[in-house]
């Protein structure tokens, strides 16, 4: 099956959707030297509601709907987003097609005056936007002042740089992806700060049944990249998973055997239950619905009941 003589990425307008998309791009047109491929850039919800938490907005979902009705309409043939973005359910019509290759899957610290969290004194006030990393801080950390920070990676540096903040805590993948490694103080093991499921990772969104484009972006899918993540997004989707949910989930394959890890907790990280397990990747979204099933009868479901409350 070829590929069409001209292939559309949609995509969001900010800097780092752009460079994920730029990359997509280079990568299909080295595959498909016929093709012409072309980048349609978008604004979403997403991008525009930034003086609210994305909890309260409408959570992720706000940075793709656009792309999707795009695709819809037949604008564009793709979508290219970073998985942490991507709701943990997926609309009817559309598919997940391929997963590529994660950066750093870590959180990074971010500041002018301070080299990690220990550093920090009391009172000092950390920026970020995920109530997982809200949770973590607060339990870990209780001296310190959480406060939402919304907006591109450049309007979060800025907003640093412009003393409202004393530190942030970003994803390291989007800071190395726009050579920005020089404003990272220090990554944050998973120890520290569990990552998000997805995180450090793109996928790329088609319409359901397009096979043609399947067969296009199929060389795109790194296969243990794609264990990883399925495995973190159904543990994450069996916990009903959302940016209402202090969650982490994060799997690597170690000799052959995904270990997952996972927590939920409440945002002021006050009562928060983890488990991990290892098995074969080939398992991957039932491992992740059976590490739920742990976190549940360790009292998950309490949790879960309070945020919903």
């Amino acid at each position: 099956m070829s590929a069409p003589s001209k292939i559309v990425i949609a995509s969001r307008e900010s800097r780092l959707a752009m460079w994920q998309a730029v990359h997509v791009q280079g990568r299909l047109s080295s595959l498909n030297p016929g093709s012409e491929v072309v980048i349609l850039g978008m604004t979403t919800r997403g991008d525009q509601i930034l003086d609210r938490p994305l909890a309260e907005i409408g959570g992720k979902g706000l940075f793709i709907k656009e792309l999707e009705v795009a695709m819809q309409e037949g604008k564009a043939h793709l979508a290219v987003h970073s998985m942490k973005d991507v709701p943990m359910v997926m609309p009817e019509g559309f598919v997940l097609a391929a997963i590529s290759a994660r950066e750093n899957p870590r959180d990074a610290f971010v500041s002018n005056r301070y080299d990690g969290l220990d550093d920090l004194p009391a009172g000092a006030v950390v920026g970020t936007s995920s109530l997982r990393r809200e949770s973590i801080l607060r339990a870990r950390y209780p001296q310190l002042v959480i406060k939402s920070l919304r907006g591109n990676l450049d309007t979060r540096l800025k907003k640093l740089d412009a003393g409202e903040y004393d530190a942030i805590i970003l994803a390291a993948a989007g800071l190395i992806r726009l050579g920005l490694e020089n404003r990272i103080k220090s990554v944050l093991t998973a120890e520290q700060s569990l990552p998000a499921p997805g995180q450090g990772a793109l996928g790329i969104e088609l319409i359901d049944g397009a096979a043609d484009m399947a067969a296009v972006v199929a060389p795109l899918n790194d296969p243990e990249t794609a264990h990883c993540v399925r495995a973190e997004r159904a543990f994450s989707r069996a916990l009903g998973g959302s940016c209402q949910v202090p969650l982490g989930g994060y799997a690597i394959i170690e000799n052959g055997r995904l270990w997952l890890r996972g927590f939920v907790a409440t945002a002021d990280g006050k009562e928060m239950v983890s488990a991990e397990l290892r098995g074969d990747p080939a398992e991957d979204e039932a491992l992740g619905r059976q590490l739920a099933a742990e976190l549940r009868t360790r009292g998950a479901d309490a949790i879960l009941a309070k945020l919903a409350a």
